[in-house]
């Protein structure tokens, strides 16, 4: 267990599957950067949780490589605990033990599973189904403090800490109670083409101006934008509805600017002001990282032993959770 004098623990996770959008920039990676020095970050690439759906398994390698990449080139510092999933077996390992301990009734209860398995409940992997055990399993191996997740994820850490405190009444104290923390700015950027939903990689995969992603070159986050959906008026007009929010909260969020700003610079202006200057704020943004992630995908061999150190690192941490708990309930 940590002491009381060490910076409280942190861990972050992204499946790799398929390239990252706004959304995950400013709703994850670059608070993850801002804080990285405030806590104790541990930096998961969950591979393991990607496979719960079919994958092509070249393409899951290549986006695995993708988002460390994108993870260094956003700013995350390489002395940072930075690791694949699938590299620590204990991983595996807990979930399956948690699986033991948690009753169907909650995992049935999960929204994510029933969205993701929709009318093909019956034709799922189990892995979707028990996904939220590995979930679960990724955060108390390392008596994780807090999580960052969106306000749709914190179903999740309630589940995690369902079963750690089932445990722990039962076992004694095995597991640290993690907490969520929500990000209030920017933690929900919407669909570019229906700003009623969450910007997604799932949703983008069918309609390709729903998203911009991190990797896309000026010119494509340009005419994404041009397209992006708006209000029936022909100007900004405070309040406005869905898509203008959306466009104005990408800029007050790119900015960090504060809304009265951001609704002066604006009311009044045409859409094409508003769609011109958010698609200049993203691309100055985003420009920067993609230069570094070309350099750093440049050495996939560097990338890789970056990877695997990493792991070697964190390694002894999980294994030692996970013997606690093996003893505990009676597997060693």
């Amino acid at each position: 267990m940590q002491s009381a004098t060490t910076k409280l623990r942190v861990f972050s996770g992204i499946q790799p599957s398929g390239g990252l959008h706004l959304g995950n920039y400013l709703g994850a990676i670059r608070n993850w950067v801002r804080n990285q020095d405030k806590y104790d970050n541990i930096f998961c690439i969950v591979d393991l949780h990607t496979i719960t759906v079919p994958q092509d398994p070249a393409a899951l390698r290549e986006n695995t490589l993708d988002l460390a990449a994108v993870y260094l080139a956003s700013g995350i510092k390489r002395e940072q605990a930075m690791f694949v999933q699938s590299h620590i077996p204990a991983h595996a390992e807990l979930a399956w033990i948690l699986e033991c301990f948690i009753p169907m009734g909650w995992l049935e209860r999960m929204t994510q599973f029933k969205e993701k398995s929709g009318r093909e409940r019956e034709r799922s992997s189990a892995g979707l189904f028990a996904y939220p055990a590995l979930m679960a399993a990724d955060i108390l191996l390392y008596d994780t403090n807090y999580v960052p997740v969106g306000e749709d994820q914190r179903q999740h850490i309630e589940l995690t800490r369902d079963v750690a405190q089932r445990m722990n009444q039962r076992f004694g104290q095995l597991f640290v109670l993690p907490e969520p923390m929500i990000q209030a700015a920017g933690a929900r950027i919407m669909g570019l083409d229906d700003p009623q939903k969450k910007m997604s990689k799932s949703l983008a995969a069918d309609s390709p101006g729903h998203a911009i992603f991190i990797l896309d070159g000026p010119d494509l986050i340009r005419k994404k934008l041009a397209r992006a959906q708006t209000d029936a008026q022909p100007e900004v007009r405070i309040p406005a509805g869905p898509g203008v929010t959306n466009l104005l909260e990408i800029y007050r969020t790119i900015t960090d600017k504060d809304w009265p700003a951001v609704e002066q610079e604006f009311t009044g202006k045409p859409y094409s002001v508003l769609k011109g200057t958010v698609a200049d704020a993203v691309i100055e943004a985003l420009t920067p990282i993609q230069q570094r992630y070309r350099e750093i995908r440049a050495d996939d061999a560097a990338l890789m032993r970056h990877l695997h150190g990493a792991a070697e690192r964190l390694t002894p941490i999980a294994e030692t959770t996970l013997h606690r708990v093996q003893q505990a309930v009676g597997l060693r």
